[in-house]
């Protein structure tokens, strides 16, 4: 072989590497993805506020999957699950048992790429979206998971409120170290006079005392709401622990945990079939609500079609502590065969409250101590620089 062979042969083989590479490289660089779109934008998402004086609505969440040239991956099967903040003792939120737990996990049906469902944020912190899409048949696409954050700050309103409650406290301790240190001889080697540490010793046992009464009032109360719960959940007959509503030879049956506790999810289902073959119905589509009773605000809301087995099958937590109620309103498609009048079943859901661990109660009543401490010492050392005045 000659030598321009030789060497032509080599560059054939180079150049058929550099393309089979580039076209390696373009594959696992080109790939599915899912796309967050949320209404209101990110940065104007806010957490549930307990004590709202205007009415709250959920997050509008959009779950786009879409291919390599960013179209959206039709007849898919998409799997939502989202995670809530770290726990964080330190710097505690609104709903401590809430932090660190599963908020919702559900698997939908797409048969446009899309997953619409709206869903209230019980704290601040960034969440996790853990979504995992598969086609609903074989070989369409390629089966693909992905992680995406989402980050609620906090309501501004409770940094204002924060700081205007440290400055209540530190001027308390202000003019308690001041009105205590007036006319009263240190002597040397002291901080403060005798009278002055006595009652700080004072306020110590005292601030030991109530958290102990708070805590000890606090398990109390959990205990008793909890024996009704238990009572309530083995009192009640099955047959009412599960909606059931017949229409029109169609059955719909909303089922699952007859009551929840907060931070942990409730586990639900929505099943459709025909009455008279007892086969599964798949061409309908269902518009779910939960609501908390006590406020009348949206938790939770999904509209979309069923399974092939004909259900709709989710958890769900309930951060708050009070009575929902679950709505699932069935309808059939725009191009449905079998076309029938809308209708609905519901049935409520009691939520057992949990108090806060024992670790974040201690943790706030010694910020708030210690708040009044440092006033009080401020109010000292100015009392003791300034004893004429």
């Amino acid at each position: 072989m000659s030598k321009s062979k030789f060497f032509a042969l080599i560059s054939a083989v180079c150049l058929i590497g550099v393309i089979y590479g580039t076209n390696i490289g373009f594959s696992q660089s080109a790939r599915s993805r899912v796309q967050l779109i949320t209404s209101p934008s990110v940065s104007q998402i806010t957490p549930f506020e307990a004590e709202a004086t205007k009415p709250q609505s959920p997050v509008l969440l959009k779950l786009q999957a879409t291919d390599a040239e960013g179209k959206l991956l039709k007849n898919a099967k998409i799997g939502l699950k989202i995670l809530t903040p770290p726990s964080n003792p330190w710097f505690t939120t609104d709903f401590p048992i809430v932090e660190g737990t599963k908020l919702l996990e559900m698997e939908a049906i797409a048969p446009q790429g899309e997953l619409q469902i709206q869903q209230m944020f019980p704290i601040r912190g960034t969440y996790q979206l853990l979504v995992n899409v598969a086609p609903t048949e074989a070989n369409t696409f390629v089966p693909f998971e992905q992680k995406l954050t989402l980050s609620v700050p906090e309501n501004w309103l409770k940094y204002r409120n924060f700081a205007i409650l440290i400055a209540i406290l530190l001027g308390l301790g202000l003019v308690g170290g001041l009105v205590i240190g007036g006319q009263q001889q240190v002597s040397i080697g002291e901080i403060a006079p005798t009278r002055v540490r006595l009652l700080l010793s004072g306020l110590i046992v005292l601030a030991i005392a109530v958290l102990l009464f708070v805590n000890v009032s606090a398990e109390i109360a959990q205990s008793q709401m909890s024996m009704p719960m238990s009572h309530m959940s083995e009192s009640v007959p099955e047959t009412r622990k599960q909606g059931i509503v017949k229409s029109q030879g169609l059955e719909v049956q909303l089922s699952g945990s007859a009551n929840a506790t907060v931070g942990i999810p409730a586990n639900l289902q929505i099943q459709l079939i025909d009455t008279k073959t007892n086969l599964p119905v798949t061409d309908a589509v269902v518009d779910l609500k939960t609501t908390q009773l006590e406020n009348n605000w949206l938790a939770f809301a999904y509209q979309g079609v069923l399974n092939e087995a004909g259900k709709l099958t989710w958890q769900q937590q309930f951060f708050d502590g009070a009575s929902h109620k679950i709505e699932v309103k069935v309808a059939p498609q725009p191009n449905a065969v079998r076309q029938f009048e809308p209708f609905q079943v519901q049935r409520e859901i009691e939520v057992e409250g949990v108090a806060p661990p024992l670790l974040v109660r201690s943790i706030v009543l010694g910020y708030l101590t210690g708040i009044i401490g440092i006033g009080l010492a401020i109010g000292l050392k100015l009392r003791k620089y300034k004893p004429n005045t």
